[in-house]
């Protein structure tokens, strides 16, 4: 018999959630990745050498319907992981929870840190993990019911969620493995099924296509992703998985791998968490690559605190453990101490919000040194593609850069004899120029280490080879 749903702790908690994350949307400022996507946004397509479309065509959706403005960019996020708490709740009541385990998990996802810094910024992130919780939710129906239809409905979201990212497919290789390893292996001869994983194969062509025509560019960029940081990824795979919503949440999940495993029914989706965990250290993914499997696991923990009549220990706990998330994940701090907290040091996506302006004030400073006659001509090139869009947004003209999606919208006008350059190694500088000086070195009022601070800017003249001719070598992907 379906537990009854517990809509209004749900609701609350889902609205209260997007209120905060609105109110604090407009804090320290920009991500780089917000810059990225803005820029993308521009230059509508079926897809980009490093992700799907769907986040960029989300960032257009929100300037067009609330304005370029920051606040305007964070609504769709906000509202996204406002869906992923109710549907997180739902897993738990799928599983057999009570009003009080869908409570738990409502208010568990909603106060993680992944959940808080994925509400707060458009990231891929923000739209991942609604799309991931709904296709197991749909996943656990067919399981759990006798209504194998809703292997359709799995299918379909994550058919829409290879326009996100194509990591979806460590939930299917995991459910996959999951059913052969542990079962119910009948499943696997159910036609209900294999027509849920067509409907997810036509919704996906599109995905495919574009890959085809253009060269495979995302395993490109998987093997660069890799190569960078591949060994740092693992050596945090572990702990950032008590950190991706919080020790309490990481603890309750455990308990909820046993709840699973303990229930032939669902112990496929309990084996693809070791399985996307294992696929992605071997790849040398990213640490939140499993987040939405995690979430998962801690619904069915908040079912298990029920039965053991634990509410009361765990929903303070949860509360502890939401505050906690909250200071780290947040713009709380005044922007004025945040370096002298662990924050920067913790908080990527802090970290990495504060000092465009003064990175824009450097560029415009060096660009005002010239003579009018110079300015005509000159043109800026970024090293990446956050330094791009902050200087696309502040009204610079004639920004370039090689960094993934951006170096096919160059190269730069062969008049562009002059430039300034920022995060320009100096092969590239001295190849490319006859001079370059140094002029200036970006900082932030914050005096928060990130990786703009002290990045120089060089100026440069006389274009030795054109760039027609050279812009092959700018290109590179991070």
């Amino acid at each position: 018999m379906e537990r009854p749903l517990a809509w209004r702790s749900i609701t609350v908690i889902a609205v209260l959630l997007s209120g905060v994350l609105l109110a604090v949307s407009g804090g320290y400022g920009y991500h780089r990745d917000e810059l990225y996507f803005r820029v993308l946004s521009q230059h509508p397509d079926w897809g980009y050498v490093d992700q799907p479309p769907l986040t960029p065509m989300m960032a257009r959706l929100a300037i067009w319907a609330f304005g370029d403005t920051l606040t305007a960019l964070r609504v769709p996020p906000a509202l996204a992981v406002a869906l992923l708490v109710v549907l997180v709740a739902l897993i738990a009541r799928e599983l057999g929870g009570g009003a009080a385990a869908q409570t738990m998990a409502a208010l568990g996802t909603a106060g993680g840190a992944f959940t808080l810094i994925a509400g707060h910024v458009l990231l891929t992130l923000s739209f991942d993990l609604a799309l991931w919780s709904g296709a197991i939710l749909f996943a656990l129906r067919a399981l759990l019911r006798a209504e194998p239809r809703w292997w359709l409905a799995a299918g379909a979201v994550i058919g829409v969620a290879s326009y996100n990212k194509h990591l979806i497919v460590l939930l299917v290789l995991g459910l996959a493995a999951g059913l052969v390893t542990a079962g119910p292996r009948r499943v696997l001869a159910s036609p209900w099924l294999w027509a849920g994983a067509l409907v997810a194969a036509v919704l996906a062509a599109p995905n495919l296509v574009y890959q085809i025509t253009h060269g495979w560019p995302q395993l490109e960029m998987a093997a660069a992703l890799s190569e960078n940081k591949g060994a740092e990824m693992r050596a945090l795979f572990v702990p950032m998985q008590v950190v991706l919503f919080g020790p309490v949440v990481a603890v309750m999940a455990a308990f909820g791998f046993v709840r699973l495993w303990r229930d032939r029914r669902v112990r496929a989706p309990a084996v693809a968490y070791p399985v996307a965990a294992g696929l992605t250290l071997i790849s040398g993914g990213r640490f939140d690559y499993s987040a939405g499997l995690v979430l998962m696991l801690f619904a069915a923990g908040c079912v298990a605190a029920e039965a053991a009549g634990r509410r009361r220990d765990a929903l303070v706990s949860l509360g502890v453990n939401t505050a906690g998330c909250a200071l780290f994940a947040l713009p709380l701090i005044p922007l004025t101490v945040l370096a002298s907290t662990p924050v920067p040091a913790v908080n990527e996506v802090a970290r990495e919000s504060v000092g465009w302006p003064e990175l824009n004030a450097t560029v415009t400073d060096v660009l005002s040194t010239l003579t009018p006659q110079e300015r005509a001509r000159a043109v800026v090139i970024a090293g990446n593609y956050g330094e791009h869009g902050s200087l696309a947004r502040a009204g610079v003209p004639r920004v370039y850069a090689g960094h993934n999606q951006l170096w096919q919208y160059g190269p730069p006008p062969e008049s562009g004899d002059v430039a300034v350059l920022m995060n320009i190694g100096r092969r590239l500088r001295d190849g490319q120029f006859a001079t370059c000086e140094e002029k200036g070195r970006v900082g932030n009022r914050a005096g928060i280490e990130n990786e703009e601070a002290g990045m120089r800017v060089w100026l440069c003249r006389g274009l030795e080879r054109p760039w027609s001719a050279t812009w092959h070598n700018w290109r590179h992907f991070s």
